[in-house]
Order: structure tokens, then C-alpha cells, then sequence
């Protein structure tokens, strides 16, 4: 069996960027940028005051005195130049005027008619043209963030370019499940896993499309895969009531499915599948909810970060404190489910007690799964641990 370096190593390959779109800057949040953007203009465009205050001709002395020749707001520039001995009063924000140098708060001055006189010394509070940034300055790909929405506003860019969203077709799988709703038969359960994934695609910047639940049949699957063509990855769950994903294998590899590897010598998920399908990324997901999420966050969202344009697209693990002794790891690695707690440093972390990958309840409660590689041996409280946030 692979180690799960190496399925994500496999995963990885298959991924290929999507197309760039252009949208609107309004629509371009939590979109990946497909290339550079150049700013149009300089931000500041003019030396800008930085607070409420004056402007002067020279740096403030405190006793200094000056006449207030007029007054400046932000949008609101004043044409004149100052003299000798002249002020002008200014608004956060508003153009410095020719021949201001200096701008003084309005709290460091006292102000008697027209006239102001220095009472305390500082900086000269004035916001150089270009101090952020100049016509040219290019932001560089990466995820938008409400902040660099801001910035791409502020560089007078309308329209984006981004990574066209992964469409993801999912396929639940198995006569014993039905839709949230209905009235399951005695042998029945609520399907659940779909909606999981559906929303961790969508938050990873994916568009997930639930299709019919497919039945354990071969021609039943085959009929659904076909209505999955036209998406960038499939994501089958489930399919192992004559083996391990036995009638996902048969239906998908009569459609041409070419197949990278089936079995991970991981807990839980060990029976997933990875491939190709009608030229996009196909992944099999286990039945059970846990093995299911736990594959996907480690597999299934990486793959949809890499299409996207994520130079660093592997999960990111973080590191805590283990709160409590834990036994051996076994053979294969375990993604236990677990709560954090703050520390005098790091986190702690508490493995659950309950580890069975159809506990929904357990899953649901943890915020991290705890990684103890395989072969691992006993661990003690306080030792350090690695884990994946949830």
C-alpha cells in the first residue's frame, strides 16, 4: 500500500490549472488570481495629508506663527501656493498644498481668528504620492483576501483575472441510502456524506454538483457517471458491498477509467481510489462519513488548491502538545479525531475516545485530527505531535 505522502504525491500529478476567467472585482473574493495585475495608477496619487491639522511652509517650531490663508478636504484640493508665514487648514486626506511641507495636528497649534501658533514639534503627517504603491506595481497570484480587494480597488482594477471554480461531480453510492427527508425502508440509512463533501469543495473555491444517488450495480453507476461528464474532478463515495470500491472500479474502468492506485496505508480511508476519467481527476471515496471527510481533506482539497494555482497546495500541518498518554500508532498512519485546548505554549491536544469512522457525532465535536505516523510507538503526555486543523 502507498503511504499517504505518496497518494497525495499521485493525487497531485493529476491536476491540471484551470482556465482564467475575468469578473468582476465585486465577485473575485476567495478567487485565486491566474496572473499578474498591474496597477493603474499611484497610490497616493498626491501628497496627502494624514490627519486633521494645517499645513506650513516649513517644519513647526513651537511659538512659530502663521496666517490661515484658507482650508483643503479630502476630494477638495486648494489651488493657491503657500507663502512665507501661511497656513492652510487641512482635512485627513486632502491634497497638501504647493508649497506645504509640513503638516501640523490642529491639536498642537492654538488657533485665535486667522491665526495659529505652534504649541508642540512632531513628524510632518504627510502621505507621500506613490507611498503605497506607483503605476506599474504588480500584485502577484495568490488566494483574495477581502484586504487585497482593497488594494486591487485602489490599483483602478474593475475587472479580474482568476481561475475558473473546479465543478466537482459527486456520486453517493449504495442501495441503503436516501435523500434527507424521505422515508427510509427498514435497511436504509440517510445519506450525509455528500453534503459534507458539497460543502468542503465549495469552501476550498470548488462548485460542487450532487448527482443521483447511484445504486450498487454496475449499470446503475455507469448511468450516473455519465451524467458526471463535463466536470473537472468526480468524486465517487462509497460502492463497497462486493469488496472494496469493487462496483466503482468495474463501472469506472468500463468507462476508461485509468487508474493510478487503490489502497493507503492510512486509518481511516485505506480503500480509496485514484485516477482518470473522461480526461479529468476521478477520486473513490470510502463509505464511511469519517473515512470520507478525512480522505478529502487530505486528497480532495489539495487536488482542488493545486488546479486552482496554489504553489503549496499539500495539507498544512501545525503542531501541538499531546494532553494525554496514547498508545501505539499500528501499522498504518492514524488521523484520530481531536480536541485543542490552549496551552502554556502550544496547543493540547486530547485524542477522542470514540475513533469508529462512522461516529458523525465524534467528528463533528473534533477540531483537529491528531496524526500518529505509521509504526509510531507509545507517546506521552507533553511529548510534541503534529496535527491537521479541522
Amino acid at each position: 500500500m502507498l503511504t499517504v505522502d505518496e497518494a497525495l504525491a499521485q493525487v497531485l500529478d493529476l491536476a491540471r490549472p484551470m482556465d482564467m476567467e475575468e469578473v468582476p472585482l465585486r465577485q473575485a473574493a476567495g478567487r485565486w488570481l491566474a496572473q499578474p495585475v498591474a496597477a493603474r495608477r499611484t497610490q497616493p496619487p498626491f501628497a496627502a495629508s494624514a490627519m486633521d491639522g494645517y499645513a506650513l511652509p516649513c517644519a513647526a517650531r513651537i511659538g512659530a506663527s502663521f496666517a490661515v490663508v484658507g482650508e483643503a478636504g479630502a476630494g477638495h484640493g486648494w489651488a493657491g501656493r503657500l507663502a512665507d508665514g501661511q497656513a492652510l487648514r487641512l482635512f485627513t486626506g486632502a491634497p497638501v498644498p504647493s508649497g506645504g511641507v509640513w503638516v501640523i495636528p490642529q491639536e498642537d497649534v492654538t488657533r485665535e481668528g486667522d491665526r495659529i501658533t505652534v504649541t508642540r514639534e512632531g513628524s510632518a503627517n504627510i502621505r507621500a504620492a506613490g507611498d503605497d504603491f506607483g503605476t506599474g506595481w504588480q500584485l502577484r497570484p495568490r488566494l483574495l483576501s477581502p484586504a487585497d480587494l482593497a488594494l486591487l480597488a485602489a490599483m483602478n482594477i474593475d475587472r479580474v483575472p482568476v481561475r475558473k471554480r473546479p465543478e466537482v461531480a459527486i456520486i453517493c453510492t449504495g442501495d441503503e441510502l436516501v435523500m434527507p427527508g424521505e422515508e427510509p425502508g427498514p435497511d436504509q440509512i440517510i445519506a450525509s456524506n455528500g453534503f459534507a463533501l458539497a460543502a468542503m469543495v465549495e469552501q476550498a473555491g470548488g462548485v460542487a454538483r450532487m448527482l443521483p444517488i447511484a445504486k450498487d450495480r454496475v449499470e446503475s453507476l455507469g448511468a450516473v457517471f455519465e451524467l458526471a461528464r463535463g466536470a473537472d474532478v468526480v468524486v465517487t463515495v462509497g460502492g463497497a458491498s462486493v469488496g472494496e470500491h469493487d462496483v466503482v472500479a468495474k463501472a469506472a474502468e468500463g468507462l476508461g477509467l485509468e487508474r493510478r492506485f487503490w489502497k493507503i496505508a492510512m486509518r481511516p480511508g485505506k480503500p480509496l481510489i485514484a485516477g482518470r476519467i473522461f480526461g479529468v481527476p476521478m477520486l473513490g471515496m470510502p463509505g464511511n462519513p469519517v473515512s470520507a471527510i478525512v480522505c478529502a481533506q487530505l486528497f480532495l482539497l489539495p487536488l482542488l488548491r493545486a488546479m486552482q494555482g496554489d504553489p503549496a497546495p499539500a495539507p498544512r500541518y501545525l503542531r501541538a502538545e499531546l494532553a494525554v498518554d496514547d498508545g501505539p500508532a499500528g501499522p498504518r498512519t492514524h488521523f484520530m479525531r481531536a480536541t485543542l485546548a490552549d496551552g502554556p505554549g502550544l496547543p493540547l491536544i486530547t485524542p477522542c475516545s470514540r475513533q469508529d469512522s462512522a461516529l458523525l457525532t465524534v467528528l463533528a465535536e473534533a477540531q483537529a485530527l491528531l496524526v500518529r505516523p505509521a509504526g509510531d510507538g507509545p507517546r506521552r503526555a507533553g511529548e510534541i505531535v503534529a496535527y491537521l486543523p479541522l
